[in-house]
């Protein structure tokens, strides 16, 4: 009988003990918190990372953490095929540093023929969820006839390269790609190049082409779509 009630003992004092609630704050950050993929921001031709100020900034206020939002700069003078190169060394990189498994990629301009040969041709679809190209020469531009430099070149319609990097299946693998494109762009001819084959293609308000990634409507659409 002694041995029973001291075994009990423990177990007695353990429900004389109240449960306490969690702090409000911990049960809801339990409930709401989000794993968001890091954003690697791809700029175009005779550009840089900070290009990407007023989306990124926005990413941030909308709960994107600092070191998930990579405003990578790289040299636009480099054919697209060594950029994409360099490209998979980035997004490596932004990986080991948020322990994530998949990226979003985000691009202007000619950042989409590094990013869909790294997705193509470099094993990238494995890491990345979604893609997104605003205003990006998917099928060439006319005015690529203007500036020089192996990107320009194959930035021109009918290019080895672009010939190349749409063949077959244009959005290969399983990110989901989409693409803006605006009918006020004077830099990309013709319009219709941006959209590409399987991928989620919106025409926008007349905006030009420096305009797209500083748009707000543009930048709602983007965030719903890597979100």
């Amino acid at each position: 009988m002694t041995s029973n009630l001291l075994r009990s003992v423990p177990t007695l004092l353990l429900a004389a003990v109240p449960l306490l609630p969690l702090p409000a704050s911990a049960a809801v950050a339990s409930h709401t918190e989000v794993r968001r993929d890091p954003v690697v921001f791809v700029h175009g031709w005779n550009s840089d990372g900070s290009t990407w100020q007023s989306m990124a900034k926005r990413f941030r206020a909308d709960g994107w953490p600092a070191d998930h939002l990579d405003q990578w700069t790289y040299d636009t003078t480099r054919s697209n095929a060594t950029t994409a190169a360099r490209l998979a060394d980035e997004i490596d990189r932004v990986l080991n540093l948020t322990g994530a498994s998949r990226v979003d990629i985000v691009t202007h301009s000619m950042g989409a023929l590094s990013s869909r040969y790294y997705l193509k041709n470099l094993g990238g679809s494995s890491k990345v969820d979604a893609w997104v190209s605003l205003g990006g020469p998917n099928h060439g531009t006319a005015t690529a006839h203007w500036c020089g430099g192996a990107s320009c070149v194959e930035m021109r319609p009918g290019s080895d390269f672009l010939n190349n990097l749409n063949s077959g299946d244009e959005t290969p693998g399983s990110p989901r790609y989409a693409t803006w494109g605006s009918p006020c762009d004077i830099v990309i001819s013709p319009k219709n190049s941006v959209a590409l084959s399987g991928a989620l293609n919106t025409t926008t308000a007349c905006l030009g082409h420096s305009e797209l990634h500083a748009d707000p409507t543009v930048y709602e659409q983007v965030r719903t779509h890597v979100r």
